[in-house]
């Protein structure tokens, strides 16, 4: 039988998914510091509107530079820090406004939700003050994996580009407790971790036998921000660089009692998740140096104003606050994840199936050229499968290494996949 097209049956497609995962680092010396120009870094794109920077992994002039992500700061109209005084006051609203419009999504009322600590959109601690880290789909694919998100920054004062005293934000036991209450699909609350060291001494006692610890014992880690895992985009509450014994931006002094972390450190009030421990004069905000990385002023007035994280939040503009964040990134690593789907037709060659050609060279006149009788057995050489739609049009076609011989003395399954 000189069979040309054969219809597939049920039987003869099977759909399956593969999930891809990919490791992605990405550590602090792309993302500040190594692609300067005077005191310009060329890696990282400013723009007239001021809301946002754009950080590449190469000048970003440059037809080799991929973009890697974006950052930005931002508050809720709620927040403690907006005021008419403050600097970019209404786009850092409508910048959290924006996020929180796309990831949080609106109540029954239609009223733009706050970012939830937790994720418990009824109720809560509320995170009013957020740094923003949206990443690139060249780097997410379609998300990020579950479980893999990992933060380290350094906790220094005047020295942060050694990173000796550094601490980690993951999103800890993710892939069995994330939420699913997001419009922009899954996403996880990140825990600030241990701190890591290069064995600085504290009053003679080794930093690697002394870690920051939480205020959470039971668990040993406390609640500083949301990754988006299908969105790509990391929320980072300001909390976390709050001065060590604030509860809250607008609970700063110079004397108060807890921060997040709150543990009274080898004599000192040490930090909140990130502050940083100073001499005995008082303390500084992890992000509030006088001097940013590209040498503008941050906040300007002398050491004492510089003390706090609220004066740099509403009297610095957004590039600045980013400036200041990406200074001390230690390190990002994270796996993404690809789903491929794929189609795989099972072309069942059967015996009395596809043993002569419809190439027009196996036809010598009326007579088939390898049969030297009229009683030899047809054989046809299969170099290729073609896959047609309902119409007969050709949708897609399969190339063999090498022909395979058939006769009606055997049966062949090729095994056809497609990948999308």
């Amino acid at each position: 039988m000189a069979t040309t097209y054969k219809t597939f049956s049920n039987n003869d497609i099977v759909s399956t998914k593969t999930l891809l995962n990919e490791a992605i680092p990405l550590t602090g010396t792309v993302v500040s510091g190594t692609y300067m120009e005077g005191t310009s870094e060329v890696n990282i794109k400013n723009y007239a509107h001021g809301m946002f920077q754009s950080v590449y992994d190469y000048p970003y002039l440059s037809s080799s530079a991929n973009h890697i992500f974006d950052i930005t700061f931002g508050y809720s109209a709620n927040s403690a820090c907006s005021s008419s005084t403050s600097a970019q006051n209404a786009k850092k609203i409508n910048i959290y406004n924006q996020m929180a419009k796309v990831l949080v999504g609106h109540s029954s009322s239609g009223v733009i939700q706050e970012f939830d600590e937790d994720g418990d959109l009824t109720g809560g601690t509320k995170i009013q003050e957020a740094f923003f880290l949206n990443f690139a789909r060249l780097l997410t694919k379609d998300e990020v994996k579950k479980g893999s998100f990992s933060v380290e920054l350094g906790i220094e004062v005047g020295n942060s580009a050694s990173f000796h005293k550094r601490i980690k934000l993951t999103d800890y036991n993710a892939q069995n407790d994330y939420r699913v209450n997001s419009p922009a699909g899954d996403y996880a609350v990140l825990y600030a971790e241990t701190s890591y060291d290069g064995g600085d001494t504290i009053d003679g006692t080794a930093y690697s036998s002394r870690k920051f610890l939480v205020n959470e014992r039971a668990l040993g880690r406390v609640k500083c921000g949301l990754i988006y895992y299908q969105a790509g985009v990391a929320v980072l509450t300001s909390s976390l660089f709050a001065h060590a014994s604030a509860s809250t931006i607008t609970g700063e002094t110079a004397t108060n009692g807890k921060g997040l972390l709150g543990e009274d450190y080898g004599g000192y009030k040490d930090s909140g998740v990130l502050k940083a421990m100073v001499a005995a004069h008082g303390y500084q905000p992890l992000l509030g140096p006088n001097i940013g990385p590209g040498g503008e002023t941050v906040v300007t007035g002398d050491e004492g104003s510089n003390l706090y994280l609220r004066a740099m939040l509403t009297g610095s503009e957004i590039s600045s606050s980013c400036n200041a964040l990406r200074s001390r990134l230690y390190n990002i690593s994270f796996n993404n994840t690809t789903e491929l789907n794929s189609t795989i037709y099972f072309c069942r060659l059967n015996h009395n199936e596809f043993n002569y050609s419809s190439n027009p060279t196996y036809l010598n006149g009326s007579k088939i050229r390898i049969k030297n009788v009229a009683g030899d057995t047809p054989v046809a050489y299969v170099t290729g499968v073609g896959l047609y739609s309902s119409d007969n049009e050709l949708m897609a076609v399969a190339k063999l290494s090498e022909p395979l011989k058939k006769d009606p003395t055997n049966e062949l399954t090729l095994r056809v996949r497609l990948d999308y």
